[in-house]
């Protein structure tokens, strides 16, 4: 059982390790961008935990299992980390998700596919692209003179014209393109001529090399303002009833096969007058054709799609500009004709996620000096600098390391390794400083196997609905594994409403799941000011869908999921959904679930921990896990730290904050499960929840019995209860009954 075989220590290594790099521990979650998706290592550990007795986790996590017969089922598919996990141990599956994407992406995901079929219709799409486009992406080399050399990106500036004089303003924040990071200096755009200069001085980088201008640092747009450098205006910027503000193309990274080897750091160039006729050509090519694929659809209303307005967008074709239009809408054209269905499935899923980088709201990462894609933030970031990546993608001769990123060939690469891990699944394991690559023998990802006959077929069931109507039959689960929606975090379907217009267009003929205009639907659990959706909705929702995972479960099995939030009112749902769905929480366990330096979590104090609430309808509770006061609550979340720390997590007062936020909801279950009224209105079951916490104790309380210290130059982190020795409750088999 999870509750006495989950090794904290051990998982928390390996999700810490894996969240880093999440593609290298698990290269599925490649085939489509999905938000927040958790550790694959740590599902696995959890389904190892409650499945496999008689042998150590830290053992079985590298061996071949197979759990054939027993049913797993996720209510909250998302990116579908629980679901892919319990296939790959010969679980059968039933997922749910109400988002059309989030669907889409687990089908495409656990779908076999013919690996040799796609990787030649791929390369053929790749091909017919070059042919039509590809000298879209050429550049002469200022180098060596060669006309071949490939664009990696394109830098575009937004522009506006002078309220006063009409002259054209270009919006410069900074005038500096590239850090001195990853190349030898510092490249910096004169604001008089436009010509690009090298300075290894970033405060005082001296005259333009060109125009003999002084160069700037800073630019003149601050804060929604610039000043006019012809008439001195103050103009305001932006205005959304004059609609998207235009762009100019005013500098390039490129890549010259020919100088590479003999060249240190990137190479840069302002636009020449080739360039520019390109960019004309594109434009006219697209005027000149009527798109089947290109979508029409206006931009809704949202609570993240408002900042869109606020830009003058009022449209999702309007955040591309023609030349990515044209490689689009010419890519849909070759996609939509190809006979197999899955390979076609597959490649209109690669276009959706290479939408993410192919975009005119793509920004360039001036110290890492590559494209950092639409939701490199879980919002839509619109920016000043734009990066308009090489459609095509850039690959060496005879290799398959892609040159840059937000191509063609970066997806479709991405997408095999993904799709070639389904059939060989591997671990990660850690040796020193060494890693090692251990195949799994025997597991695999899919619906049935590559180049196999109908005996290796598994049941896989997804659904595009809500899981709060799902018609499972009682006492059928051996367990619910998931990772819901946690309050007021991101808004899943505004964000992925910007892909579904587009792979509605490609396959909303062939799949239900693409009839309706959107993917947002009044039912997601997530709060939303603009939908109404608000704290009581959410925990209705929650709420129903435990009651009918739990009339689903086997008597004792478990439902499992992950959940954090900055704040202890955001966890009131979750006491008050177990509580109506006659469970007990046995369990509260601490696991990393983010990775700190993520962009959109990176500063902001936020926790990388999840919790990990083990439910069950019977069972047994240790009666360590038990507390009666913050002193004792603050020994449990000792325990949990020296884990945490065995397994080379350094926590932060956010993750110590979630654990105890774990603990405590875990805690007031156990305390008001006897005469819990669930046919009560939500507010009055909310209102009983904070009650219980506020009386027991608040959070400072807790924490004054906790200290961090944190040892830099030891690279430790010692943790200890303040004057006080740490004493377990009770010994490891002393156990009450529920």
């Amino acid at each position: 059982m999870i509750e006495k075989d989950f090794d904290i220590a051990f998982i928390a290594d390996l999700a810490l390790r894996e969240k880093q790099v999440q593609q290298n521990y698990r290269p599925v979650i490649a085939v489509h961008k999905w938000f927040a998706r958790r550790p694959g290592t740590l599902f696995r550990g959890l389904l190892l935990s409650e499945f496999l007795s008689n042998t150590p986790l830290r053992e079985a996590f590298y061996q071949s299992i197979n759990f054939s017969g027993l049913h797993v089922a996720d209510p909250f598919m998302g990116g579908g980390t629980p679901m892919l996990e319990a296939n790959r141990t010969g679980c059968d599956v039933t997922g749910f998700d109400i988002n059309p994407m989030a669907y889409w992406v687990v089908k495409q995901e656990i779908e076999h596919l013919d690996l040799a079929a796609y990787t030649e219709a791929a390369a053929d799409l790749r091909a017919s692209l070059e042919a039509k486009i590809g000298h879209l992406y050429r550049t002469k080399c200022m180098i060596c003179g060669s006309e071949k050399a490939d664009v990696k990106y394109f830098l575009w500036i937004k522009h506006l014209n002078c309220k006063t004089c009409g002259k054209q303003i270009d919006l410069f924040q900074k005038y500096l393109i590239a850090t001195d990071a990853r190349h030898p200096k510092n490249v910096f755009v004169c604001p008089v001529c436009g010509d690009l200069t090298e300075s290894e001085d970033r405060k005082n980088p001296g005259p333009c090399r060109h125009c003999q201008a002084d160069l700037r640092y800073e630019g003149p747009a601050k804060r929604g303002h610039c000043k006019c450098d012809h008439c001195g205006t103050d103009n305001r910027f932006p205005a959304p009833e004059t609609g998207p503000l235009g762009h100019r193309v005013f500098a390039m990274e490129y890549y010259c096969r020919a100088c590479k080897p003999s060249h240190t750091g990137r190479f840069f160039k302002k636009p020449d007058a080739k360039d520019i006729e390109n960019i004309k050509d594109a434009e006219n090519r697209w005027k000149a054709i009527t798109p089947q694929f290109v979508p029409d659809d206006s931009i809704p209303s949202g609570d993240e799609t408002n900042r869109l307005h606020r830009w003058g967008y009022r449209y999702y074709r309007e955040m591309f500009n023609p030349r990515q239009l044209l490689g689009l809408e010419l890519s849909s054209q070759l996609i939509a004709r190809m006979p197999n269905e899955r390979v076609r499935n597959a490649l209109a899923t690669n276009l959706s996620d290479l939408l993410r980088y192919q975009n005119m709201l793509c920004r360039y990462d001036t110290k890492v000096l590559k494209s950092l894609d639409i939701f490199s933030v879980h919002g839509f970031p619109v920016g000043l600098m734009q990066c308009e990546s090489n459609f095509l993608g850039i690959v060496e001769p005879g290799r398959t390391l892609c040159v840059g990123s937000g191509g063609w060939a970066n997806i479709i690469e991405k997408f095999k390794k993904a799709k070639a891990y389904c059939d060989h699944p591997f671990e990660v394991q850690v040796v020193g400083r060494k890693k090692k690559i251990i195949p799994i023998e025997k597991e695999w990802i899919g619906d049935r196997f590559n180049g196999t006959g109908c005996d290796d077929i598994r049941r896989v069931d997804i659904s595009c609905r809500d899981a709060a109507a799902a018609d499972l039959p009682d006492n059928s689960l051996d367990a619910v594994f998931t990772d819901p929606p946690y309050f007021g975090n991101v808004q899943y379907a505004e964000l992925m409403d910007f892909c579904y217009v587009w792979l509605k267009k490609l396959v909303g003929q062939t799949s239900s799941a693409f009839s309706a205009p959107s993917t947002r639907n009044a039912e997601e659990l997530t709060g939303n000011v603009d939908m109404g959706r608000d704290f009581t909705h959410f925990t209705h929702g929650l709420s129903t869908v435990f009651q009918r995972m739990a009339k689903a479960l086997k008597n004792g099995s478990p439902l499992v999921f992950t959940y954090h939030h900055n704040k202890l009112e955001a966890y009131y749902p979750v006491a008050v959904g177990i509580l109506d769905a006659g469970l007990v929480c046995s369990a509260s366990l601490p696991c990393p679930g983010e990775m700190g330096g993520s962009i959109h979590i990176n500063g902001t104090g936020s926790s990388i921990i999840d919790t990990v609430f083990v439910c069950r309808s019977t069972g047994t509770m240790q009666r360590k896990w038990l507390a009666d006061s913050p002193r004792e609550v603050a020994q449990i979340v000792q325990a949990d730290l020296i884990y945490l720390k065995a397994g080379h997590v350094k926590p932060t007062p956010g993750d110590i904050r979630c654990i105890i936020f774990g603990h405590l909801v875990r805690l007031a279950i156990w305390s008001l499960r006897s005469g819990w009224e669930k046919d009560k209105p939500v507010a009055s079951r909310i209102a009983k929840v904070g009650a219980w916490l506020l009386h027991f104790g608040r959070l400072v309380e807790i924490e004054q019995f906790i200290e961090t210290v944190c040892d830099t130059t030891k690279d430790e982190v010692s943790l200890f209860a303040v004057n006080e020795r740490i004493e377990k409750y009770g010994t490891d088999h002393d156990e009450i009954p529920f």
